[in-house]
């Protein structure tokens, strides 16, 4: 029988979205353990990791548990309780094989973890075999309490919380009851919800608070809300006391002039010292010291972080600070949540490698900003090292005269175009440098490449193949145009092909290339 030491097992409740309100004991918890585990749905995007992501270790283990269903059917034999249960059962013996390995495990949970929680499910289940301890979190109902900005109760009122999921019947039997009420577990149980409100008289108190505490937190009067548009993590209050103090509101106009854009239909806005800012940076090509000191103090005094999930990690990880990671290829959604966070109040610093206006996210945050319902929100752009200025620099100057930037992707034009503008760049006798030269769906373009630009240049051109420049796998290469191998290149390889006034030299610490800044005289 072994004598290893069983691992504990911590239910870490994080709070109602801003990382900040993560208490002073999760926070250090969350660093020290040895796995941190999560729930999430299919589509993969854990709320609870992204408010403890500012705590985590770099090193740590992760356990993504992944429900089989939320609220949509199964041909599970046992139905949805079946596949839940189920589900919670390979779970729990997921997170048993660590702790029985001796591995500590925080188990996250927004909100509080016995609070509507997912990890009662797992507790039941480990609790009478390892050692288990709850770490308690602020609830999303004293979050949307302090987003009012009211009391809930007073003297001894009696506060009732509901689920969203009763019968209207039963809720509406329970609201005319209640002294003050919280109905949660939203989205598509709203309309229900919202006729038990009216049934009970309670309709023209109710309040509604979305995503309490985050950069994204909405208060309208419940009444005044589009029933298709309520996520979960929304909540509906009716508080004892009447409020004193002015509640702040979000208008149902101004709401519905963010979605259409129609400036006629907008409600005043806020106080433009509400709002906040977007800033768009450029962290350089690869290496932090390339990173400007205007961008990392920008960085530093943001409250929400916008980009590419790869750029985004290059940024270091500050407590409190929210990181709102995604795709590449999602630049316009990017910039409308940037800018509709900014609106909010948040400082949003959108994150770009090299410079932010070179192929990258500053054209996209401006091309957004147009929009009537963004005409308030400052934007600015701060600017930073280019990959071609990068890449020059290792060899010397291929860039040192008149020269070109082209981007070799198809995806936001056709390539006609890319090849149009190739054969004008060789044509005019420029060096180029080229950015997106391939990807793992697009190899054929640098052959097409090779090819137009060797009908106007020869095949002794110098050409520079700088990947990663700046980065841990770095690497520079100066070789012939006639010699340029599509297969050495791909997305992180950029190429510098040189003009006919391009010249390439060995010296001992390596090949130096530079472009003339003189013509011949004829």
């Amino acid at each position: 029988m072994s004598d290893q030491k069983s691992g504990k097992l911590w239910g870490i409740g994080l709070g109602p979205g801003d990382p900040e309100l993560v208490t002073v004991k999760a926070a250090r918890i969350i660093g020290a353990a040895d796995v941190i585990a999560f729930h999430s749905a299919r589509h993969g995007r854990s709320i609870s990791r992204a408010i403890a992501a500012p705590y985590m270790r770099p090193d740590q283990l992760e356990e993504h548990l992944v429900y089989p269903v939320t609220t949509e059917t199964t041909d599970h034999p046992g139905g949805y309780q079946g596949a839940i249960d189920e589900f919670y059962e390979q779970a729990a013996a997921t997170l048993a094989t660590h702790l029985a390995a001796g591995r500590s495990v925080a188990l996250l949970a927004a909100g509080d973890p016995l609070f509507y929680s997912s990890y009662m499910h797992m507790h039941r289940r480990l609790a009478d075999r390892f050692d288990a301890e709850i770490i308690p979190g602020i609830t999303s109902v004293s979050a949307a309490s302090a987003a009012l900005g009211t009391p809930l109760v007073e003297g001894d009122q009696v506060l009732t919380v509901l689920p969203g999921t009763l019968p209207p019947e039963e809720l509406t039997r329970r609201l005319r009851a209640a002294d003050a009420a919280v109905v949660m577990k939203l989205g598509r149980t709203y309309p229900g919800v919202r006729q038990a409100l009216s049934d009970a008289g309670r309709l023209d108190d109710a309040y509604y608070v979305e995503r309490a505490s985050t950069g994204r937190q909405r208060v309208l009067r419940a009444g005044e809300v589009d029933a298709g548009e309520v996520p979960y993590f929304a909540i509906t209050v009716v508080p004892g006391p009447t409020p004193t103090t002015e509640i702040p509101l979000t208008t149902a106009d101004s709401t519905r002039s963010q979605r259409t854009g129609n400036p006629e239909s907008q409600a005043p806005q806020n106080d433009r010292a509400s709002i906040g800012e977007v800033v768009v940076v450029g962290l350089g090509p690869g290496s932090p010291d390339w990173t400007s000191p205007e961008v990392a103090r920008t960085l530093s005094e943001a409250t929400d972080l916008v980009g590419y999930t790869t750029y985004v990690n290059r940024v270091p990880i500050r407590p409190g600070q929210r990181r709102h990671a995604s795709d590449n290829r999602v630049e316009s959604e990017r910039a409308a949540m940037a800018l509709d966070l900014a609106k909010q109040g948040a400082r949003v610093a959108v994150v770009s490698s090299g410079d932010p206006g070179v192929f990258a996210m500053a054209a996209a945050v401006i091309e957004e900003s147009a929009d009537p319902q963004w005409r308030e929100v400052p934007v600015r752009v701060l600017p930073g090292m280019t990959a071609a200025s990068a890449v020059a620099s290792r060899v010397g100057a291929p860039l040192g005269h008149d020269f070109a930037m082209i981007s070799l992707s198809d995806r936001l034009k056709p390539w006609e175009t890319v090849a149009q503008r190739i054969a004008a760049v060789a044509a005019a006798d420029m060096a180029i440098a080229v950015y997106n030269p391939a990807s793992s769906q697009r190899t054929w373009q640098v052959a097409a490449l090779r090819d137009l630009v060797l009908e106007h240049r020869k095949p002794d051109t110098p050409v520079v193949l700088g990947r990663d420049v700046g980065g841990p796998t770095e690497s520079v290469r100066v070789l012939t145009l006639s010699e340029l191998d599509p297969a050495e290149v791909d997305m992180r390889t950029l190429l510098i092909i040189g003009a006919s006034t391009t010249t390439a030299f060995d010296t001992p610490a390596g090949p130096r290339v530079f472009t003339s800044r003189r013509y011949a005289t004829p």
